[in-house]
This record gives structure tokens, C-alpha cells and sequence, in this order.
């Protein structure tokens, strides 16, 4: 029998839990669920047989090196920073990892000793990075194996609201970890365009955008992502000139999130005094030269020139940030302060339905004819638990583990999902349970 240690129950775990106890009897694998909460663990469990839900902390070493000794296969949904301490243990006990974080340098300095190990960290299968990856590849080798030269790369992602569930005026609601999205955009984004670096510093991120527009679906807004120069040599794409990876949101989204970043609300370098007894008002008047309790909404329209009667000023007033609502947050940073409301505001309905887009957009050249390829995948969700964003992160990973557990991926060392040993299998599967491209 095959072990799996499954290290975190948490929003992104559920399809990967469900997939990995749905062929559990097949495969002949037991599956333990660990989690710092027992119950979080028993509750992804459910009432099967072949798995165990065990109260897991990472950061004690006997329990962790207890757990990962006992597994074949290690499956780590910790946060990115926590992979390490499993990666060193998993060195040690010569068991396979995988996780769907970006390779931290700390990661990829152990690819020498886990290739000496025999075992395989594969990192970056989730959603973006990981289908993103797959997809991507496929894409590129089809398009070199007919002679063609890539010319420009862009790829775009997005974890939105499913349109009939769109009802409040940001058109968008939290479908995946609320903090990365407060902090977003606070390092200068790096791409090629044209053949030239572009760099774009952290206060034009939400500016600077581009208009996406999406088959079906209308027009979408990506701001790039951090470091889309990274992806040059792994993809091949060193004769390229434009490579391009942003993230998607509905048309009017960054303008209004920028007037949040502008007036100092993601800023998570410092804690601000009495927070828990201030409230919105008074928090928004002390980010204003001149304000008061009394006039904080026409500052607030004067600093940034706009109106009353405009979108951007009606989709700030609609989060809260003028009511004279107590925070209630003892020493929080402005951004602790934003999350809390926008937890409350933007969070998913019982009835609510995420959408996943992913689009690629290829220009090639084959004997001095330029081409363009689309490549376009829209997921739903179907319930609270079971989201587009679990699906298209877990699925990935569960099929992952499977392929690697029947021998049928051989690579070895720190890698991520951007060979054909990876992507068409993978890419097969998830085709088969709805997850899939439509090429244009």
C-alpha cells in the first residue's frame, strides 16, 4: 500500500482530497490528511475509510519527520514559506514532494541532493503556475515542431466571480487567499516588450493596464504580474520579443483599487495605534490633508479629482470605508484593516459560483508569415466547497501524485511541469473532468 501525506485541509485542498480518496481503493493508497486543526481534517475526511486525519504542526520536528517518514508521497498545501521544512525532511527520508508554490531560491538550491536522493520535488502544478505551465508548453512545442519562431507570449489569469453572480459594482469576490490579493502589486513588475525590458515600479501597476477580451465572456483588464523575465529560458522563448504574464480582472477594477493603494490602504509595513477603536471614517480622514469627520468624502474626491456621481468614488463608498463602523482590530496595518472589511465584502455567498480564465496569446512566424494562436480555458465552480479555484489547483496536483506514484514520471530533482513526461498526461486528464483549452 502507498502512503500520501496530505500536509494542509485548507480552501484548495478539497478536489485534491476528493480525487485522492476517489481512487485511494483503486491504487491501493491510504491517505493522511494533516492539518493544525483536527477538525478542519476530519471535515475533508468525511466519513471514508481509507484515509486518517491527524492534528499535524509543521514547525515540531518529531511530528513532522514522524509523518513524512511513514509516507511515500508527500503533498505540501502549506504556505510557500513552510515548504522548506518538509523539503529537508523529505531529503532525508528520500520520499517525492510536491507542492503548487513558485521554486523559492531555498527550493531549488536542494535540486542536488534530491536528484542524489532518487526523489522528485515537483513544485508550481496548481492553477497559475502550474495549468498556465502545461498548457503554455504544449502550445510552444506544437507551434516549434511545424517551424515556427514564437515572436510574442502573453499569458493572462484571472480567479473572478461566474458572471451570474456578479452583483456588486467591483465585479469581483475573494475565491482564493484575501491577503495575497490586498498585497498585490507591491513589487515592480519585469517583461519584455518589443524586444526591450520594461519595468513598471509599484505605484503605475494598477494604472498600466491592458484590455483582454475574452470569447464569450467580454472584455477583461490584466496588470502584469511580477516577473514575467523569468519565464524567458524555462519556456524556450530566448529569440522572442514581447513575453508578457498578467493577471485578469473585470474592466474597472484596477482604476478603482488604485485609489486604495494611492491613499495608503495596502500598506503592510506598519501598525497603526488604537486601531481597534478608530473607525472607517476616521481611518480614511487620516490618510487626507485637511479632512474631518465632516468633510472626508469631498477630500476624498478633491485628492484624487474625481466626482461623486463616478463609479470609482461609488465602489469605494459601497466597501464601507466612509461609515463610522468601529474596525475593531487591535494593532493592525492599513492592509490588516482593508482585508477585515473587504473579507466581509467581497466574500462568496452559500449560492455563489467562481470562474476561473486562463488565456494565451501567441504570435509566430513559419517562412516569414506571421500567425497568431489563442488558447482560452474558463472553469466554473460548482459550490462553495468545490471551487473553480480548488479544481483547477488540486486537480493538477492529485493527478500529479497519481502519475508519480505509478512510476510513470521519471524526471528527478527540483523541476516544474514544463515537459511533455508532464503535460500530456496531465493535460489528459484534466480534460476529462471539464478543464480544458479552446484554441483559436
Amino acid at each position: 500500500m502507498k502512503k500520501i501525506l496530505v500536509i494542509g485541509a485548507g480552501l484548495s485542498s478539497s478536489y485534491l482530497i476528493k480525487y485522492l480518496l476517489a481512487n485511494a481503493k483503486k491504487e491501493n493508497w491510504h491517505i493522511t490528511i494533516a492539518d493544525q486543526s483536527l477538525e478542519l481534517a476530519k471535515q475533508k475526511l468525511g466519513k471514508s475509510k481509507l484515509g486518517t486525519a491527524l492534528l499535524f504542526n509543521i514547525t515540531n520536528e518529531k511530528e513532522r519527520q514522524e509523518a513524512i517518514k511513514n509516507a511515500d508521497m508527500v503533498v505540501s498545501l502549506l504556505p510557500p514559506t513552510l515548504h522548506i521544512l518538509a523539503a529537508h525532511d523529505c531529503i532525508k527520508f528520500k520520499k517525492n514532494l510536491l507542492t503548487a508554490s513558485y521554486v523559492s531560491t531555498e527550493m531549488q538550491a536542494l535540486n542536488d541532493a534530491a536528484q542524489k536522493a532518487n526523489v522528485l520535488f515537483l513544485n508550481e502544478i496548481g492553477l497559475d503556475p502550474g495549468i498556465d505551465h502545461l498548457s503554455a508548453m504544449e502550445m510552444i512545442h506544437k507551434i516549434e515542431a511545424k517551424g515556427g519562431n514564437i515572436i510574442s507570449f502573453k499569458s493572462f489569469c484571472g480567479g473572478l466571480i461566474a458572471p451570474e453572480f456578479d452583483n456588486n459594482p467591483w465585479n469581483y469576490k475573494f475565491t482564493w487567499n484575501p491577503r495575497n490579493v490586498v498585497l498585490a502589486g507591491q513589487a515592480t513588475a519585469k517583461y519584455l516588450e518589443n524586444g526591450l525590458l520594461k519595468f513598471i515600479p509599484p505605484n503605475r501597476i494598477f494604472s498600466q493596464t491592458e484590455t483582454i477580451n475574452v470569447t464569450n465572456y467580454g472584455a477583461f483588464e490584466s496588470y502584469a504580474n511580477r516577473d514575467s523575465l523569468g519565464y524567458i529560458e524555462p519556456y524556450g522563448l530566448q529569440h522572442a520579443k514581447t513575453v508578457l504574464r498578467g493577471t485578469l480582472r473585470k474592466k474597472g477594477f484596477s482604476q478603482s483599487w488604485n485609489l486604495l493603494v494611492k491613499l495608503g490602504l495596502t500598506d503592510d509595513s506598519y501598525t497603526i495605534t488604537n486601531s481597534e477603536n478608530l473607525t472607517y471614517r476616521s481611518l480614511v480622514t487620516s490618510f487626507l490633508s485637511g479632512a474631518n469627520e465632516k468633510n472626508v468624502e469631498d477630500k476624498f474626491c478633491q485628492f484624487f479629482d474625481l466626482t461623486k456621481n463616478s463609479k470609482d468614488f461609488k465602489r469605494v463608498k459601497w466597501l464601507g470605508l466612509f461609515e463610522n463602523t468601529v474596525i475593531g482590530l487591535k494593532n493592525a496595518t492599513p492592509a490588516q484593516i482593508l482585508q477585515q472589511l473587504l473579507q466581509e465584502k467581497w466574500r462568496l455567498e452559500n449560492t455563489d459560483l467562481d470562474m476561473i480564465v486562463m488565456k494565451h496569446e501567441i504570435e509566430y512566424s513559419i517562412n516569414n508569415k506571421k500567425y497568431k494562436a489563442n488558447s482560452t480555458l474558463i472553469v466554473k465552480g460548482e459550490d462553495k466547497t468545490y471551487t473553480a479555484m480548488a479544481k483547477t489547483v488540486g486537480l493538477p496536483m492529485a493527478i500529479a501524485t497519481k502519475l508519480i506514484l505509478q512510476n510513470k514520471i521519471k524526471a528527478k530533482g527540483v523541476q516544474i511541469p514544463i515537459t511533455p513526461e508532464f503535460y500530456e498526461p496531465i493535460l489528459k486528464e484534466l480534460a476529462q473532468n471539464n478543464i480544458s483549452f479552446t484554441e483559436e
